[in-house]
């Protein structure tokens, strides 16, 4: 049985269950987030077109995933010699329309515009130019995103990697990554997060550096 507890003292939510709140407006959100007390045990979204507020409380597994994936899309920023600027996890918001908190986030090209700030504000600040999302306890649809204008959205789930990519209007999948071209991700990452989970993260995360760099 899912239980879901909101007061003064904070959110909680038992470990892997998923609460849908409707009819709730933005300010309804904005309380949620500040019962948490700045804490991120529960994720938190809201959806302004369905008025609902999706609370989730993450398993053990969720977190080796999300960070085991994150630690791939680290090592092939190197690979690639990018720099960058990671936020895990981060609340993503556009006034009226849409809070999020990917499990990772990624600014690269747009990294410089956000150096030093505690806060990120879509209306002011540009979007993220990948984010990650782990679906171990609820489903991710990309349109949920479309709001944010994430250039690149990654979502694992079932065993599989999707890559969307949004085109100003929406998120269209694609087989192969823009910010990392000509890689057969799709392929590798599901290999190698099934690897973190059986046999550890830093085993898995060295091998795949080691496929990387024998990539011609």
């Amino acid at each position: 049985m899912v239980e879901l507890t909101i007061s003064s003292r904070g959110v909680e939510l038992s470990p892997g269950g998923e609460v849908v709140l409707r009819h709730q407006t933005w300010d309804d959100y904005e309380s949620i987030l500040h019962s948490r007390h700045g804490k991120a045990a529960v994720r938190v979204k809201y959806n302004a077109h369905t008025r609902e507020i999706r609370l989730m409380a993450p398993l053990p597994k969720h977190a080796n995933l999300s960070q085991s994936l994150s630690a791939i899309a680290q090592a092939l920023l190197r690979h690639f010699g990018m720099d960058w600027q990671g936020f895990d996890p981060v609340t993503l918001k556009r006034f009226g329309e849409v809070g999020l908190e990917p499990d990772a986030c990624f600014y690269i090209a747009n990294r410089h515009a956000i150096l030093g700030k505690e806060r990120i504000d879509l209306a002011e600040d540009p979007p993220p130019d990948l984010a990650i999302e782990v679906d171990e306890t609820s489903a991710t649809r990309p349109e949920d995103y479309a709001p944010t204008r994430i250039g690149e959205l990654w979502i694992y789930g079932d065993g599989q990697l999707f890559i969307y990519v949004f085109d100003g209007h929406r998120y269209v999948e694609r087989s192969e990554s823009p910010i990392f071209p000509n890689l057969p991700l799709v392929e590798w990452i599901p290999k190698y997060l099934r690897r973190s989970w059986t046999s550890g993260s830093s085993v898995a995360l060295r091998e795949f550096e080691l496929e990387l760099s024998q990539r011609k």
